[in-house]
């Protein structure tokens, strides 16, 4: 199962599949250049159950660390998972 991330200056998302029609998708808004806000996480049937949300997540997590940007998980999904482990809260706000 590969994540890929696709980034612009202000939007992005991480995504399993199509990238014009992902299994799962996870999206973000940049706030300011140092600054990310995960906002929703939607994983198809096919992927339920095998931690897609959470590898997308973590593939983000890696890329704000490489490019010093700080996340707010207002996604509920997103906000569990960094609740639930600690090794990825380095990132948050």
């Amino acid at each position: 199962m590969e994540v890929n991330i696709s980034k612009t200056s202000s939007k992005g998302h991480a995504y399993i599949g199509d990238e014009k029609n992902p299994e799962a998708e996870m999206t973000f808004s940049m706030a300011g250049n140092t600054k990310m806000i995960i906002d929703h996480t939607e994983v198809g049937a096919s992927l339920k159950g095998k931690e897609a949300g959470k590898k997308m997540l973590l593939a983000i997590v890696e890329m704000a660390r490489k490019e010093n940007i700080k996340i707010i998980p207002l996604c509920p999904f997103a906000n569990s998972v960094f609740k639930k482990d600690a090794s990825i809260r380095d990132v948050l706000v």
